[in-house]
């Protein structure tokens, strides 16, 4: 098993302690923070309020989170790169109370996962290639990669990133071959 590169997250978290407008504070989170420990269903997108990501790939994620929980998976994770600012908004419009939005607004992780690519033709530049993995105390155990990886492609392939997939894996749907 790989374990997951090390990075650092710059996310904003609600501070009830705070009155006005902006009851927020930074909150810088690590790897550690993120999988020690536990038992991680992360999925990666290329960006918050684009089309699948906002009709298919969260939504379906935040209503299987109860069924996630029962198959022993501690947090679903959203990561994006994407600003905190961004992700929470983002989130709002989602009305996503489950799945934590994981900004990674350098895209230090996806850079160090292999999964960075150019979206350039799009005006996005540079972003998360779409995929999911199971994270058990920090180790992958199994990843889920749409095809045609690589920078600009026309077209946005969602076929085994999604939540029903890893439902799947975790239920043992799938042929051993498969789920190595």
């Amino acid at each position: 098993m790989t374990q997951v590169p090390q990075a650092t997250f710059n996310t904003r978290v609600r501070n009830d302690a705070t009155e006005g407008d902006n009851p927020f504070e930074w909150k810088t989170l690590s790897s550690d923070d993120i999988f020690k420990g536990k038992r991680v269903v992360l999925f990666a997108l290329p960006g918050a309020f684009t089309p699948t990501c906002s009709t298919s790939h969260l939504p379906r994620y935040e209503e299987l989170n109860h069924d996630f929980k029962a198959h022993g998976v501690d947090q679903v994770v959203c990561l994006s790169v994407n600003d905190a600012f961004v992700m929470y908004q983002w989130g709002k419009s989602q009305k996503a109370e489950n799945v934590f939005l994981l900004p990674d607004g350098n895209a230090e992780f996806t850079r160090k996962m292999g999964m960075l690519v150019e979206k350039e033709n799009l005006g996005f530049g540079m972003r998360s290639w779409r995929y999911s993995m199971l994270v058990e105390d920090g180790e992958i155990v199994k990843m889920f990669v749409e095809e045609g990886y690589g920078d600009n492609v026309e077209d946005d392939p969602f076929e085994v990133s999604d939540a029903d997939t890893m439902i799947g894996y975790l239920k043992g749907e799938y042929p051993q071959e498969l789920s190595a």
